[in-house]
């Protein structure tokens, strides 16, 4: 990795963003806002939209001349790994995560190895090939293996006749079923060594799906989120665990369950799970992150400042 320290100013910042993965128009609205913001920093901001061509982006890159890339990217290409490799090879310094934090972050599956082999806490699960059966008993949730913005992530209840196993709707040969954890939905921002804070994600579809994400008026956010403050610093201290563990860097954002369901029923110990570490969250003003940031006294444009002035290449 090429020290912060030990390079020059950053002043030129070149935006990547679009993409060819199934979030295009959830990347093209990051990279906007990150452009109109940096510029605000006072950075002289060049926006590409990135393609399918790996060779008109180094072209595109190359001509663009930045001192840094801001990565607005999401999903394949961008937060896997691929673009990361790219930009190591060319040896310019990048935002959030390195090559390898991102593909085993993007990987769930891995992932969820790597949490459990660091005693993170997870939901029961399992890889299923297509055409065979699950042991998760329902209701339970299906996940693409490497999809990000819960693209393709649904829940089959009880009762619910659809067999995704043998007929599912996204290209792909395996996988991800895990038990259904009910309870609230919470996400946790980590910038560099310290987690800003956890909001709490509600909605009325009853599921944190894309539709609820991205729809207007499709979820409702409360920050912070009203826990029980030994069950706040308990995920504070979780998602940064994870972003320790995946290697990330700068900026990621953990998804996480807080099943209290039991409170007034059975009486078990309201418990924390860790769902999944975004590397490449949401970055429009009014995006996760950059709302918890906010709730912290960071503004949207100081956020990304930070972001660039802590950007490193793994070469």
């Amino acid at each position: 990795m090429t020290p912060r320290s030990e390079a020059k100013p950053f002043n030129r910042v070149t935006v990547l963003m679009g993409g060819a993965s199934a979030e295009r128009e959830v990347s093209l609205n990051s990279g906007k806002s990150a452009g109109k913001a940096l510029t605000e920093a006072g950075f002289t901001v060049t926006s590409l939209d990135v393609g399918r061509d790996p060779a008109d982006l180094v072209r595109e890159l190359v001509a663009s001349k930045p001192d840094v890339v801001f990565n607005a990217l999401h999903g394949r290409f961008g937060e896997d790994g691929c673009v990361q490799g790219v930009l190591n090879l060319l040896g310019i310094p990048y935002t959030h995560s390195g090559l390898l934090a991102s593909a085993a972050a993007m990987d769930k599956a891995f992932a969820r190895h790597l949490f459990t082999q660091a005693a993170i806490p997870v939901a029961r699960g399992e890889v299923v090939k297509k055409g065979n059966a699950t042991s998760i008993p329902r209701p339970h949730v299906v996940k693409p293996l490497n999809e990000g913005s819960s693209v393709g992530v649904y829940i089959l209840q009880d009762g619910d006749a659809r067999d995704p196993l043998t007929d599912w709707p996204f290209d792909a040969d395996e996988v991800l079923v895990e038990a259904f954890i009910p309870g609230r939905e919470l996400t946790a921002a980590v910038m560099g060594d310290r987690t800003l804070g956890v909001l709490e994600i509600t909605s009325d579809r009853g599921f944190y799906d894309y539709e609820a994400k991205y729809a207007p008026g499709g979820s409702r956010h409360i920050m912070p989120a009203p826990l029980p403050q030994a069950a706040y610093d308990e995920a504070c201290a979780l998602a940064l665990k994870a972003h320790q563990v995946l290697g990330c860097r700068g900026v990621s954002r953990t998804d996480l369950r807080y099943d209290d369901t039991g409170i007034n029923g059975s009486g078990a110990t309201p418990r924390l799970y860790v769902l999944e570490v975004n590397t490449q969250p949401g970055m429009t003003a009014t995006s996760l992150v950059p709302e918890i940031a906010a709730y912290t006294g960071i503004t949207f444009p100081e956020l990304v400042r930070w972001m660039v002035e802590n950007a490193a290449c793994d070469a």
